[in-house]
């Protein structure tokens, strides 16, 4: 059997930092499981948190809102804004600007992500903070 044809069990046990400087539980990616297309993991938003500005040079985003409630500002300016809570699911085109709020300051937000590039923090350019 080829590493294509293995099914790969990831169980992560620790968060780490991103480039948006938000924790997450890394799932799937080419590192963990040797992904080519795809990678999936935790984002975890501190009460009060919020990530940096940023986009993903070339890559969609899909997120599922597992707990809590977030604004998601966006666009050029990132003078567009979309509040998601738990159940609710975000899609995020390439290549545009954005950054999430917890708006709770007792809860954490955490939601699952998916991202169609393996290599995941690559493809992440933080902008400016005079962007915000």
């Amino acid at each position: 059997m080829s590493n294509t044809d293995q099914v790969v069990l990831v169980r992560p046990s620790q968060t780490h930092l991103t480039k948006q400087q938000l924790p997450n539980f890394e799932g799937i990616s080419a590192r963990s499981a040797g992904a080519q297309g795809l990678c999936m993991h935790i984002v975890v938003i501190p009460p009060g948190g919020k990530a940096v500005a940023h986009y993903h040079n070339g890559y969609e985003t899909a997120l599922y809102v597992i707990v809590g409630r977030a604004e998601t500002r966006y666009g050029a300016n990132l003078e567009h804004s979309i509040i998601s809570e738990a159940g609710d699911f975000l899609f995020i085109p390439p290549n545009v600007p954005h950054y999430p709020i917890n708006l709770s300051e007792t809860e954490q937000v955490i939601a699952v992500v998916a991202r169609n590039d393996a290599n995941e923090q690559e493809s992440v350019v933080v902008l400016d903070d005079a962007v915000r």
